[in-house]
């Protein structure tokens, strides 16, 4: 009797850690799962964000876009058409009739040469600039000249100040000098050049900035 007592003891005993230890492996397999399931979530977090930052094909790495404009256009045919009458360099008041009327005065400016000059500025300064400089040696032309990328009225602006001073170089050079205005505003620069009696120091449009360079002391000796 004791020994059945026994056997049946042992076995029970059996039973319970047999049970415990499978208890233990099915903790086990459950601890592992969530780590997986939590490791597939990872993945797709990653490539739903890869997804939502990816650049677009018409935007830059870092995202700006390329800016775009219309070219300002100078109708320098219609211009041509114009009667000028002619004057020179040292006809100051002239010179600034063609342009308009004065808003201010620089008398401590400088010329293309640094010497001491006078400028007289056309447009307020807080506008696009319509200027001549005016010393002993040198009469300066310089206009704003627009980008593609500027608004309507500074275009407009610029074409009106590229006519003026259109006009300006044709009173001073004749028709050549229209040709001249013309080459400037088509990107061409032209320098030490004597055209229509006078001498061309420096003409160029670049940079947001136009500018006829006239050596008033060469005009009076050198017709060639």
């Amino acid at each position: 009797m004791l020994n059945n007592n026994l056997q049946t003891l042992m076995v029970s005993m059996i039973m319970a850690v047999g049970v415990t230890l499978s208890g233990c492996d099915s903790t086990k397999e459950d601890a592992q799962d969530p780590e997986a399931g939590a490791a597939t979530t990872s993945e797709q977090t990653a490539t739903d964000t890869s997804t939502q930052t990816a650049p677009t094909d018409t935007a830059d790495l870092d995202g700006a876009t390329a800016q775009q404009g219309t070219p300002v256009k100078y109708d320098v045919l219609a211009w041509g058409a114009d009667q000028v009458e002619p004057i020179t360099v040292d006809e100051l008041d002239g010179i600034k009739a063609t342009f308009g009327k004065v808003v201010s005065t620089d008398e401590n400016s400088l010329d293309y040469a640094s010497n001491p000059a006078s400028k007289y500025r056309f447009m307020n300064t807080d506008a696009p600039y319509l200027d001549i400089i005016d010393s002993e040696k040198y009469l300066e032309l310089g206009w704003y000249y627009a980008n593609p990328t500027d608004s309507d009225k500074e275009k407009e602006l610029s074409q009106n100040h590229a006519k003026k001073s259109y006009m300006l170089a044709r009173q001073l050079m004749g028709d050549d000098g229209g040709k001249v205005l013309a080459d400037m505003l088509n990107g061409q620069i032209i320098k030490d050049k004597t055209i229509g009696g006078q001498k061309i120091e420096l003409a160029k449009c670049e940079f947001y900035s136009c500018m006829l360079v006239l050596n008033k002391a060469a005009a009076q000796t050198d017709n060639s």
